[in-house]
C-alpha cells in the first residue's frame, strides 16, 4: 500500500482565513481536536479558567470524552510551565490529578490512555509545585492521603515533590510514616510506609538508613546493587566492595526456583533488568492478573538505573516505548538524559504533534553536523534547519527562528559549503549573508557581493 501524499506543500500555499476554515471544518467532527483548539484560545493569555470550566463538564461526557478534554488540560499546562508562564498552575494540575483518580477508582481500569494520563498529571503538578511552591505541609497532607487512602494509584515520587515540600513537608510525612511502622501491624498501610520511608532517606540523604532500608529486603541482585551504588556515591568504596562480595557468596547459593510463572519472570527481570526480561515479565503477569504493581516496581527499578548513566537510560526509555507509552518514554528521556542517537528519534517521532518540545534536540542535532565539516553533513544539516523553521512555524515561534539562523549563519559564516548548502535548500538567508554586507576583520565596512568558490588562480 503507497503511502498518503504529504499536504503541507500544498496547504502552505493556502491563505489564514481558508486553512482557518478548513480547521474549524475538521473540530466539528473531532471533539478531541475541537477541546485541544478551544483550550488553546482559552488559555493563550494565561488564564486557566476555562481549563477548569471544561473539567466541571468533562465528568458528564463518555470515556473518549473525558479522556480527549483531561489530555487538552495537560497539553496546556506543559505548554505554559515550557514557557515559563507566571500564573500558579498547580491548583489546576492538582483537580486535574483528583479528577482522573476518581474516574479511574470508578472504572478500575488502570491499564488504559486515562492511566497514563494519570502518571503525567502527577508529573505536571510536582512541576507546577517546584515553580510555585503551595503550602509545604498542605502538600505533605496531600501526598499522605493519596498514598494511604487511596486505591493505589497514582504513585507518588517524593525526589519529584522534594523541592516544594522542603523540611517542613518531608519532615510531615516522616512522622506520618514513623507512626504507621511503629503500629507495626503487616497490611497495604505498611506496604506504602516501607516505600516512603525508603524514599525519604533518598531525599534526605541518610546512606545508613537507606542501606538498612535494603538489607532488610530479601536477597535480590538489584537490591545489592543499589546497595552498591548508595554506597560508592557516598565515598565508602571500602564498604561497597565488602557488600558486593557477599552478594557474589549468595550467588553462589540461590534459593529454590519460585513456582508460578510471574515470579519466575520477575526473578528473570531483576537479574537482568532491560527491554527482553520487561516484556517477558508483562506477559506473565498479565495472565495471571498482576501487571499493575509488577509494572509499577519493575519501572521503579528501572528509573532507578536510568539516573545512573547513558545507557541505562536508553533502556528506560526503549522498555516505555516497547509498552506503548511514547510520553512516558519523552519524559524520561528529557529527565534522565539519553543518547544524543535517541533522543533525536523520538524528537522526529513528535515532531508533528509537539514541535515546541523537539526544537531544542534538533538544535543540538544541527551543531553536532555543522561541527563534522564534511559536505554531506552540511547537506542534513540544511535538510535540518528546513524541518526546524517548519517546527517553528507551528509553534508560533517564526521570529526566534529568523534569530536562531542569524546567529548560526554568522557563528559559520566561513563555511562556503554550509553556507551553499542552506541556500541550496531555499531558507531564506539573514541580509548581511545575502549581500555580503559584514565587514572583514580590520578591513574596510564595505564587502564585495560573495562570489562562487572556484580553484585558485595564478595571479598575473
Amino acid at each position: 500500500m503507497s503511502p498518503h501524499p504529504d499536504l503541507r506543500p500544498y496547504l502552505r500555499t493556502l491563505d489564514a482565513e481558508t486553512l482557518a476554515d478548513l480547521l474549524h471544518a475538521q473540530a466539528e467532527r473531532d471533539p478531541e481536536l475541537r477541546h485541544s483548539l478551544e483550550l488553546r484560545a482559552a488559555t493563550q493569555s494565561g488564564d486557566v479558567s476555562e481549563a477548569h470550566r471544561l473539567l466541571d463538564t468533562a465528568v458528564t461526557d463518555g470515556n473518549a470524552e473525558y479522556t480527549a478534554k483531561v489530555g487538552a488540560v495537560l497539553d496546556t499546562l506543559q505548554r505554559m510551565l515550557d514557557a515559563g508562564s507566571r500564573a500558579d498552575l498547580a491548583p489546576l494540575a492538582r483537580r486535574t490529578v483528583d479528577d482522573i483518580s476518581q474516574v479511574l477508582e470508578q472504572t478500575g481500569d488502570y491499564t488504559g490512555d486515562l492511566a497514563d494520563r494519570l502518571d503525567r498529571a502527577v508529573e505536571l503538578y510536582a512541576r507546577a509545585c517546584t515553580a510555585r511552591p503551595p503550602d509545604p505541609e498542605k502538600l505533605a497532607d496531600w501526598i499522605l492521603e493519596v498514598e494511604f487512602d487511596g486505591p493505589g494509584r497514582p504513585v507518588i515520587d517524593l525526589a519529584e515533590f522534594a523541592a516544594a515540600l522542603g523540611e517542613p513537608g518531608l519532615r510531615r510525612i516522616k512522622s506520618t510514616v514513623d507512626d504507621v511502622l511503629a503500629a507495626n501491624g503487616p497490611g497495604y498501610r505498611r506496604d506504602v510506609a516501607e516505600r516512603l520511608r525508603e524514599q525519604l532517606a533518598e531525599v534526605l540523604g541518610d546512606v545508613d538508613e537507606l542501606v538498612a532500608i535494603l538489607s532488610a529486603k530479601p536477597p535480590r541482585v538489584d537490591v545489592s546493587l543499589k546497595i552498591v551504588r548508595v554506597l560508592r556515591a557516598a565515598g565508602r568504596h571500602s564498604e561497597a566492595i565488602a557488600h558486593a562480595a557477599r552478594a557474589l557468596t549468595h550467588d553462589k547459593n540461590p534459593p529454590p526456583e519460585p513456582a508460578d510463572e510471574t515470579s519466575r519472570r520477575r526473578k528473570e527481570f531483576d537479574a537482568k533488568p532491560g527491554q527482553e526480561t520487561f516484556a517477558a515479565l508483562r506477559e506473565a503477569a498479565t495472565a495471571d492478573g498482576k501487571w499493575t504493581v509488577q509494572r509499577r516496581d519493575a519501572l521503579a527499578c528501572l528509573r532507578q538505573r536510568a539516573a545512573e548513566g547513558i545507557e541505562q537510560a536508553d533502556e528506560l526509555v526503549r522498555v516505555l516505548l516497547d509498552d506503548g507509552r511514547p510520553d512516558e518514554a519523552w519524559r524520561a528521556c528529557v529527565r534522565f538524559g539519553a543518547s544524543p542517537e535517541l533522543k533525536l528519534e523520538l524528537a522526529e517521532q513528535r515532531a508533528a504533534e509537539h514541535p515546541a518540545e523537539t526544537i531544542p534536540v534538533l538544535r543540538e542535532h544541527v551543531d553536532e553536523l555543522i561541527e563534522r565539516k564534511d559536505p554531506q553533513a552540511y547537506q542534513e544539516a540544511a535538510r535540518r534547519l528546513k524541518l526546524l523553521r517548519t517546527l517553528h512555524k507551528r509553534a508560533g515561534t517564526t521570529d526566534e527562528f529568523t534569530a536562531y539562523l542569524g546567529v548560526l549563519v554568522e557563528n559559520h559564516r566561513r563555511k562556503t559549503r554550509l553556507i551553499t548548502e542552506i541556500r541550496a535548500a531555499r531558507i531564506a538567508l539573514p541580509k548581511a549573508v545575502t549581500t555580503g554586507a559584514s565587514p572583514r576583520a580590520g578591513g574596510s565596512a564595505t564587502r564585495t557581493p560573495e562570489r562562487p568558490v572556484t580553484s585558485p588562480r595564478t595571479p598575473r
